[in-house]
Order: C-alpha cells, then sequence, then structure tokens
C-alpha cells in the first residue's frame, strides 16, 4: 500500500508511521531523513540541496522531488510506502503524481491525522528532552526516568515556535487536504486521543 501521511506537527504522524511500518513493513520515506543521506553520501543532488541548505534556504522543489523520486526506485518501496513530510504543497503533490505514474504506481491513500490546533500547542509544550540521552518525556519528568539525566525544553517546543509552524501548515499544507479529497483518496483521522486508539482507526479507514 502506497500512502501519503498527512497532519500539523505534533499531530502525531511519526507515530502512526511507526506502527504501520512495524506491522506491514512498509518503506518510511521521510524528507528528512533523504535529505540528510543524499548530502552525507554527496549525491548530485545532495550536494545541490547542500548549498542551498548551508545558506540557510529551503531546498527547491525540484531537488526534494528529484530525491523522493530516486527513493521511490529502492527496492523496499515495492511492498508499499509511506511519505511522512511530503508533498507540503499542491506543486510538490502534482509532481508526486507525475513521478509515480512514470514508475507505474499509484497513491492509494492520504492520510489525514486531525487534531485541535491548541490540543497541539499543549502537548508539544509540555515535552522535555533528556540532555543526557535524548529521551522524550514531559513537564511532570524533573529528571530523565531513563538515565536520570537533566530535561529541558527544545527551542521548537516553546509556544511562538509552535504557533508560528502551525500557522505555516495551515497556510502551506493544509490546502492538500481539499487536493486528496478531490483525487478522492483523502482518509481523515481523529488523533487527539490515544496513539494506539488512533492506529486501530487508521488501519480500519485503509481497510488494513
Amino acid at each position: 500500500m502506497n500512502l501519503v501521511l498527512l497532519g500539523a506537527p505534533g499531530a502525531g504522524k511519526g507515530t502512526q508511521a511507526a506502527m504501520l511500518v512495524s506491522e506491514f513493513g512498509y518503506a518510511h520515506i521521510s524528507t528528512g531523513d533523504i535529505l540528510r543521506a543524499a548530502v552525507k553520501n554527496e549525491t548530485p543532488l545532495g550536494l545541490e540541496a547542500k548549498k542551498y541548505m548551508d545558506a540557510g534556504d529551503l531546498v527547491p522543489d525540484s531537488v526534494v522531488i528529484g530525491l523522493v523520486s530516486e527513493r521511490l526506485k529502492e527496492k523496499d518501496t515495492e511492498n508499499g510506502f509511506i511519505l511522512d513530510g511530503f508533498p507540503r504543497t499542491i506543486p510538490q503533490a502534482i509532481a508526486l503524481t507525475d513521478e509515480l505514474s512514470k514508475l507505474g504506481r499509484d497513491l492509494d491513500a492520504a492520510v489525514a491525522v486531525n487534531v485541535d490546533p491548541e490540543v497541539i500547542v499543549k502537548r508539544l509544550t509540555s515535552r522535555r528532552c533528556c540532555k543526557n540521552c535524548g529521551h522524550i518525556g514531559s513537564v511532570a519528568d524533573a529528571v530523565c526516568p531513563e538515565c536520570g539525566g537533566e530535561m529541558f525544553q527544545r527551542d521548537d517546543d516553546k509556544e511562538s515556535v509552535i504557533r508560528n509552524r502551525l500557522d505555516v501548515y495551515e497556510k502551506q499544507t493544509a490546502p492538500l487536504i481539499d487536493y486528496y479529497r478531490g483525487a478522492d483518496i483523502l482518509k481523515e483521522i481523529e488523533g487527539d486521543k490515544d496513539p494506539k486508539d488512533v492506529y486501530v482507526d487508521v488501519k480500519k479507514s485503509l481497510g488494513l
């Protein structure tokens, strides 16, 4: 099964992707991971991306789409894949459809995990991270439950940053919901509950 996962930052997409990968063996394709790997391996597209990243600029669609297209040709995607973090815009979604068409493949579904923005703000601002081992905990953890290290709040978990990320998502990425609804492959899931319950709903919506 070939899937796109949609949802605002903090909606729990990564958790759902991990569960699907664990149970069904789908390839989890994260654009962040692809970019880092391409830069590390100094591929032609990786070197191109690095120029923009070093300058603090967004990597252009043409480079990101090229990297995703290369990743989709790898053997582990034959059993199905989950795209996480791509597409982010309608032009990227159209380009993805074109690339898949060249490979003789289709998207089976776009799964949108919906969570109220205020719930996301509360969820992310209460996160704490261990300086020592990286364990993700909550504001209730005075020290790391894993190693006893000092817990701190990451800059990207501060309220002003989160609200800005949600605003960017709403402007750029939320229109994809309508795009995939129009393509008749959208599955909308209520994400404001226990991740295991969300996963049950995800599987039910996909007929798994």
